[in-house]
């Protein structure tokens, strides 16, 4: 018997990507409702404060105190609260861990610099890193969103050779590097004036708002060219 061939590239990011879509509720194969999994990408209520609150309060506390130290140390303290909620939970190390270490990050470099804007730069490196990464992953034909749902529908990369699939599938990595790129246009102007409360105003805004509708029209299109089986009719 032949030893199994070693996985490609292709197929190891694909499993990456599928395992982390699987996690967040984003499989093809569930017979969920758009707006469950929408929501369940978002992490349920538990997910939107986590998202929000430390990042409000940083804000807040900053716009009417000016205090850096303060306004850092209430984010990160809420970052840390919701931490120790999940590990009391048993959630895994991975998700629990995940915010509180980049909110910790940020702060640092806050602190570090003394400059408020700067608590935002691990976000920004984020928006051009993943913006970067789905638009050179449809530039080259090989999508990230192909891959894991590739991955997900246990097909592997038979999808690009299928003119429809790749089509969507481009068109849906490109949706995305425009999201994460619309958001260092905008953001970036506030991060190079200093306009701490604007900056923190606007990246609450163009997260959550407009990351579920995305994560809706990307779960209807791929729904749309993997359809569900017919039942079989009764004689």
């Amino acid at each position: 018997m032949e030893p199994p061939a070693p996985a490609t590239a292709s197929e190891i990011l694909g499993q990456v990507l599928g395992g982390a879509a699987r996690k967040a509720g984003l499989d093809p194969n569930a017979q969920s409702h758009t707006g469950h999994v929408v929501w369940a990408a978002m992490g349920g209520w538990r997910g939107v404060l986590e998202s929000v609150l430390p990042g409000l309060a940083f804000v807040l506390l900053f716009t009417f105190t000016q205090n850096l130290l303060l306004s850092l140390v209430c984010s990160v303290g809420l970052a840390a609260a919701f931490t120790v909620a999940r590990l009391v939970q048993r959630s895994t190390l991975s998700a629990a861990l995940g915010g509180l270490i980049a909110t910790v990050a940020a702060a640092a470099l806050a602190l570090w610099t003394g400059r408020g804007q700067d608590n935002f730069v691990p976000g920004l490196i984020t928006n051009a890193a993943y913006g970067t990464a789905f638009l050179v992953s449809a530039l080259i034909g090989w999508s990230l969103i192909g891959l894991a749902v590739g991955f997900l529908m246990n097909e592997g990369t038979a999808w690009r050779a299928d003119p429809r699939k790749r089509r969507v599938f481009f068109w849906l990595a490109m949706a995305w590097a425009a999201l994460f790129f619309a958001r260092l246009a905008v953001q970036l102007p506030f991060y190079f004036s200093g306009d701490v409360t604007t900056l923190g105003t606007v990246k609450l805004v163009m997260g959550l708002p407009l990351f579920a509708p995305l994560v809706a029209v990307t779960w209807l299109a791929v729904r749309a060219v993997y359809p569900k089986p017919q039942a079989p009719a009764e004689s």
